[in-house]
């Protein structure tokens, strides 16, 4: 059995090609089917890595009993909302604002004009947990369709209406910018929500939010308040030591669904790793300890092992469920990582004792949190306090046990490459090969915006995805706004003018095509045919929304080039955002650490001279291992100024010719230089952060 999606490029909607639903893929035929044959429109969003979609897959969408109603009833439409998050923004903000819930799958009933009148996430197939059965939902839903479609149409015209407005940009911008007793009051609330013992905020489940770390180092970088530096390290630690990190690939998973970071959500995404990446690389750059070094670079390792497209690109995640074992028919969750004590006994013999301690196996399974039953008799790796084993009995414990792993069925990897999550890949990468000073780092990061380059852009245009050798689907100011920040830290760890030559450009063309006056950038470039409203996201989340990065790329494209166009923009969006930062300060976060570089001068840090003289490869590790958050740091090698001399000419009275000399500047008027590390590192430790 085949249906309209199988001619789709979406791993997502591949899964479900061989539905018996009569699935449709968004787009003008299914709309037009909808408003020929009067019926609501089914629409089903998720992606391909989503456990609760699979689930949902299984008991209902495969059943032909329940298919049979959604095509007598129905139009239906899949859709993956990593190709098309402006529309399951919308749809999201539809079905949380009826339920006061989201996530996926999500399941919205609409009219053939696409405006909203019920909806969900996940539905069993019979009554449970509260929840209507699926089929009976549908019945319901078609019958009323029948008989009272007047008062459908009128609550999906009503809500519509309702949520385009909740999407407008607001009327009227603050006259001041953000100052620093708002960014007390936010670090406030992060003080309240601190859970101090396991790190983190709140209970369970528990995600790792990089975008929190992001702003409790920034603030203690402004502040010097070591108690914001204490929450973000704990965090970091809790989560490093946690079930929520792959203790034997490498990586993080989703989240934990218990408050100790024990038992995690097994799926791994692109966006979480990149951005932890960078937690931790900044870590080791403030407190110097080893093993925040050794957990970003296992993340990046793990990426670009498992999750490196052959080209250079990075793919977006790996399944949450596996079979168990070659020749198991149904998938488990977390069934690639999990360990019975039986098993590791068996191959590390008498290293087993020491092994399982250290990491929390028990004869038992060690599951805090298991609501479905699924890991009884199982165990999730995680390091235990008061349990230590010699570094090389451990590494070649975990050697045997990751080569047996290997031997297992891999999770399924969805193989999109998407613009935003590349460019969260290339920031870290581009970090990490400058904090730690390894060129492979670099190199992986320049291949990464190569492909995309290549492979995501055209006459000039940038998409937001490829996949099976296909571009496609509209930018959206995620994609610009990621894409631009990672090629401004690839220009910091390279000193290439190409990249800073594409971030401009980039962010010109973000400014034309998705600015929300008065300040702030939509979601999707216009309306379109097939988007209700564009959004104009204000939350910093799993990942931070656009108007926020975009605010951080404009200080630092002033501070590069001192042009005034990019000052100008990051006033506008903290100025509109800036009763929403006052009313909901721990949604902003991103933006809250921008507004706080913007409340420091605008600064740069010259290095330049003979790059192989000692003085200048001493001068660099100090730079590279300084956390400089409202500071660039450009390092210009005599011999490559005339590449840059296009992009940043005021650089060129800067430029040591015969001797390494770094210049401190405040809104390019430098000081005198400084020509070693000792007087350097003074000079830093009298500026402050």
């Amino acid at each position: 059995m085949t249906n309209r999606l199988i001619a789709e490029k979406s791993p997502y909607l591949l899964q479900h090609a061989h539905n018996p639903v009569d699935w449709r893929p968004w787009g003008d035929e299914a709309f037009a089917a909808a408003k020929r044959d009067n019926k609501p429109i089914f629409l089903s969003i998720g992606y391909s890595t989503c456990h609760w979609c699979h689930v949902m897959e299984r008991e209902s969408f495969e059943n032909p009993e329940t298919a049979k109603i959604i095509n007598d009833h129905f139009i239906s439409i899949k859709l993956d909302r990593e190709e098309r998050p402006d529309i399951d923004r919308v749809y999201m903000s539809a079905v949380q604002a009826m339920t006061g819930q989201g996530g996926w799958p999500l399941s919205v009933f609409l009219t053939p004009e696409l405006k909203p009148f019920f909806g969900g996430t996940y539905f069993p197939p019979e009554p449970r947990w509260n929840m209507p059965g699926f089929p009976d939902l549908l019945e319901k839903i078609a019958a009323l369709w029948k008989t009272d479609a007047t008062a459908l149409l009128q609550d999906a015209a009503r809500l519509t209406e309702a949520l385009r407005t909740a999407a407008a940009p607001v009327s009227s911008a603050d006259e001041n910018l953000p100052d620093m007793p708002l960014l007390q009051e936010a670090f406030g609330a992060y003080e309240s929500a601190f859970d101090a013992e396991n790190g983190g905020f709140g209970g369970s489940p528990k995600f790792p939010l990089p975008v929190n770390q992001h702003f409790l180092f920034r603030f203690w970088a402004l502040t010097g308040d070591k108690k914001a530096l204490d929450m973000a390290l704990l965090s970091l630690r809790r989560m490093a030591q946690g079930g929520v990190f792959d203790h034997l690939g490498g990586g993080f998973h989703r989240y934990s669904t218990d408050g100790l970071w024990r038992v995690p959500h097994f799926e791994k995404m692109l966006y979480d790793n990149a951005q932890l990446a960078v937690n931790y690389l900044e870590a080791f750059q403030i407190a110097g300890e080893a093993h925040f070094e050794r957990t970003a670079r296992s993340v990046l390792d793990y990426l670009l092992r498992d999750m490196r497209h052959p080209e250079g690109g990075f793919f977006c995640a790996e399944d949450a469920d596996s079979l168990p074992a070659a020749g198991s028919e149904a998938k488990e969750e977390g069934a690639f990582y999990l360990w019975t004590e039986q098993e590791l006994r068996a191959v590390l013999g008498p290293d087993a004792d020491a092994f399982c301690a250290y990491y929390g196996v028990e004869a038992q399974g060690n599951s805090v949190s298991d609501p479905h039953g699924e890991l009884r008799g199982k165990n999730v790796l995680y390091e235990t306090s008061g349990h230590k084993i010699p570094a090389s009995q451990l590494a070649e414990a975990k050697a045997k046990i990751l080569a047996l792993r290997q031997k297992r069925p891999r999770p399924a990897r969805d193989e999109k490459i998407v613009a935003s999550w590349n460019g969260l890949a290339i920031s870290a990468l581009a970090q990490a090969g400058r904090i730690l000073e390894d060129e492979n780092y670099l190199a992986a990061a320049a291949a990464a915006a190569d492909f995309a380059r290549r492979n995501l852009c055209h006459d000039g245009a940038l998409y937001h995805r490829w996949a099976g050798g296909e571009r496609a689907i509209r930018a959206t100011a995620d994609d610009y706004a990621f894409l631009i920040q990672g090629l401004l830290d690839l220009f910091a760890g390279s000193s290439d003018g190409q990249w800073l030559h594409w971030a401009r450009h980039l962010f010109e063309e973000q400014k034309k095509n998705f600015w929300a006056e008065p300040g702030g950038f939509y979601l999707a470039a216009d309306g379109g045919s097939d988007l209700l409203f564009r959004v104009l996201e204000d939350a910093d989340n799993v990942e931070p929304c656009a108007s926020s990065i975009s605010a951080l790329n404009a200080l630092r494209l002033h501070a590069l080039t001192g042009g005034a166009k990019f000052l100008e923009t990051a006033d506008a969006v903290f100025r509109a955002f800036s009763q929403r930062m006052r009313a909901h300060p721990l949604s902003l976060p991103v933006m809250l650490a921008a507004a706080g570089r913007r409340l420091k001068p605008n600064s740069q840090i010259i290095l330049s001279g003979p790059a192989q003289s000692q003085e200048f490869r001493e001068m660099s590790r100090l730079l590279r291992r300084q956390f400089l958050p409202s500071t660039f740091v450009m390092e210009v090698a005599a011999a490559d100024f005339e590449k840059l001399r296009a992009v940043l000419p005021w650089l060129e009275p800067y430029v040591s010719k015969n001797r390494a000399a770094a210049y401190l500047c405040e809104n390019f008027a430098c000081q005198a230089p400084v020509h070693d590390a000792p007087e350097l590192e003074r000079l830093l430790s009298r500026r402050g952060n």
